[in-house]
């Protein structure tokens, strides 16, 4: 990846960046919060705002945090449901980082009197 010069900025992309876990031998929970997730009702097409919570264990590789940011971006103007979303994401986490396991909790914000969390697991069940 390179360096980006003063003024640039790079905008939403679905490429999820790694690194070398540097504790591999140990297991250990990263928990990222990230309370800007947008995306729109495929429905309305209004927007739908959420806090989404990742909790992983890595294996070999940690996700890269500004690819992560470019990544929830790119939902901004997509619509989706809130349940496929939620599992698209766990689907492309669990691909580029391959963990030993990972929670992906979505907490939607109230709307039209409806409050919706979605949670998915990797593997489906933990041990």
């Amino acid at each position: 990846m390179g360096r980006l010069g003063a003024g640039e900025h790079r905008g939403p992309s679905r490429n999820l960046d790694t690194f070398a876990n540097p504790y591999p031998d140990r297991e250990y929970d990263i928990e990222l919060v990230c309370p800007e997730f947008t995306c729109l009702c495929p429905v309305t097409g209004q927007p739908d705002f959420a806090t989404f919570t990742i909790r992983y264990c890595p294996d070999q590789t940690c996700v890269e945090l500004k690819s992560l940011k470019l990544y929830l971006w790119s939902y901004r103007d997509e619509g989706a449901f809130h349940e496929a979303v939620t599992n698209q994401v766990l689907d492309d986490l669990v691909a580029a980082t391959a963990p030993r396991r990972m929670e992906v909790v979505a907490d939607f914000k109230v709307r039209g009197g409806i409050h919706t969390v979605v949670t998915v697991r990797y593997p489906d069940v933990w041990e």
